[in-house]
């Protein structure tokens, strides 16, 4: 069974990548899973903070799961054409203490995805996770790529994904990914 983890980089109820992660979930391959972590309640880094009580229980949590999964699915809004500060905190938290990083991310499968109400999707968040990845010495799949543009229109009032091209869009990148990470594929 390959556990991918998925993380949806938005504190919003009504997120679309959020949805776009619950549509994940439905699509996945056979004998694949994919379990939602979250970024709720990781609160702004402050190293003296770290220092005096470590790390918090939603990061102690959220990088736990990330060490175990056997890859991870980063589903990143776009906000002023970057990665939400909300979500890249988070991430900064995970690679603490700096000497866990190799252990939880190195070598890790990785790939971004995301949505947003815009016409471009969020290819400029997509490209601005790249250094991030790099530095925490993840393996990103190179192979398929997802940026939902206008999300309002891909998605119900419900968060439920109705247009068929984006969901086989999704399941494709999905098989891709999962043999990616399974080591089926380079």
């Amino acid at each position: 069974m390959t556990r991918i983890l998925g993380v949806s980089g938005s504190l919003r109820r009504a997120s679309f990548n959020t949805a776009l992660l619950r549509t994940a979930q439905g699509l996945m391959p056979a004998d694949s899973t994919l379990i939602e972590g979250s970024i709720a309640g990781i609160p702004l880094y402050d190293a003296d903070e770290e220092q005096a009580s470590g790390l918090p229980d939603a990061v102690t949590t959220l990088k736990a799961q990330i060490e175990d999964a056997d890859g991870l699915l980063l589903f990143s809004p776009e906000y002023n054409n970057s990665i939400p500060g909300v979500f890249k905190n988070a991430i900064d938290w995970t690679s603490r203490p700096a000497g866990d990083i190799p252990r939880v991310f190195g070598g890790k499968p990785v790939a971004v995805l995301g949505a947003s109400p815009g016409s471009f999707g969020t290819i400029l968040a997509q490209d601005a996770w790249l250094p991030v990845l790099r530095t925490l010495g993840t393996r990103p799949w190179w192979s398929g790529r997802l940026m939902v543009g206008r999300a309002g229109e891909v998605f119900d009032g419900q968060g439920q994904m109705t247009d068929e091209r984006t969901r086989q869009r999704l399941q494709t990148l999905l098989a891709g990914f999962v043999a990616f990470a399974a080591g089926q594929t380079d």
